[in-house]
């Protein structure tokens, strides 16, 4: 069932632009279906504040269970906002506070940007760790993107993230673990995800805490796991939510702190993403970059548009399948009382009977 478009949330018209199905709330009304309510905290830089909300929201809404989906984006305090991310969390955002009192059935966490080498030292830490504490709590599920998988094992389970040798960028082949799960029925056994990170937290320091690898890759490491119940935390490393075009952003922004002598080295290429044709366009670019900087003449735009019909997304599908399998658990055993986790007999420590 479509996204419920219950605020006035420019992505929610954004979306219906693209072609997805947004339910207004009077037509909601009309239809004798069951409402599912799912926070969404965004804490990702202002940049990519919007274009996060989107992803996850259109993932969400690509789901098929029988639902209205209401998403409740909020944030927390000890993020650094510019006037116009304000003024766009202020518009749109709901509070933590509120939230608590109405209760939500789910919840998304994304990643975010970093400033310091320990994850506590963070301002954004205590806020994090205290949304963390009420979900543990009071919603059914929590999905964890990235950075706040990283976040939420150091503050359940003590493991720190470990910073890697170089980053590990672009987009993976990863195989299927555990075919039995729930979370991964009836999807292909092997599937791209693309990943964008510095750190890592590694699958055997996790099983030694009873955490459940899913989903893995030979190169890219952990990407899917749950807790100790098999359903409660549900654990992402990578970036399922990604759009085809984020990795050629992400590239972009490096080679323009190169430009600017903000970095030192010229960007490599994110690894299995960009083809043949746009490596060599890239690469011309990156000729035509430095011949620049030694002459002191003008540079030419980066070549993004040449090079978007040249990227393919190889894993949108699964994202959306292994959504839809989460968001059809919750349904089945969260509680119709939105402030309950779970309808009577559901067993906290083992909500799916595994």
């Amino acid at each position: 069932m479509p996204l419920v478009a219950h605020t006035q949330l420019p992505t929610f018209l954004r979306l219906q632009e693209e072609g997805e199905d947004i339910l207004n709330p009077d037509r909601a009304t009309h239809q004798h279906i069951r409402e599912l309510h799912i926070g969404f905290l965004n804490i990702m830089p202002d940049a990519a504040l919007e274009a996060t909300e989107r992803q996850f929201f259109r993932l969400v809404g690509a789901c098929n269970q029988i639902a209205q989906f209401h998403i409740h984006p909020f944030t927390i305090n000890g993020l650094p906002r510019s006037p116009e991310a304000q003024a766009h969390i202020d518009r749109y955002y709901e509070t933590f506070e509120q939230l608590k009192l109405d209760g939500l059935d789910a919840l998304i966490i994304s990643g975010a940007n970093v400033t310091h080498a320990h994850l506590q030292d963070e301002d954004f830490w205590q806020p994090l760790t205290e949304v963390f504490e009420w979900a543990k709590e009071n919603v059914t599920s929590i999905l964890c993107s990235c950075l706040a998988t990283h976040a939420l094992i150091q503050f359940c389970y003590g493991i720190e993230r470990t910073r890697l040798p170089a980053k590990c960028w672009g987009v993976y082949a990863h195989k299927v673990i555990d075919r039995k799960h729930p979370l991964i029925a009836e999807i292909n056994t092997r599937f791209d995800v693309p990943h964008s990170r510095f750190n890592a937290v590694f699958q055997e320091d996790l099983e030694r805490h009873g955490v459940q690898t899913l989903v893995s890759s030979a190169e890219a490491g952990l990407h899917l796991a749950v807790s100790q119940d098999g359903f409660r935390i549900v654990f992402f490393q990578g970036h399922p939510e990604y759009d085809n075009i984020s990795l050629l952003k992400e590239y972009k922004r490096e080679v323009l702190r190169y430009i600017s002598q903000e970095i030192d080295q010229y960007p490599p290429f994110p690894e299995h993403y960009f083809n043949q044709e746009a490596q060599a366009i890239f690469t011309r670019y990156a000729n035509h970059v430095q011949e620049a900087l030694d002459n002191h003449s003008p540079i030419d735009d980066f070549p993004e548009h040449d090079v978007e019909p040249f990227l393919d997304n190889t894993w949108r599908d699964t994202a959306k399948a292994v959504f839809n399998n989460w968001l059809g658990k919750v349904y089945q055993i969260t509680n119709q009382d939105r402030r309950l986790p779970f309808m009577d007999g559901i067993d906290a420590n083992n909500p799916l009977n595994l």
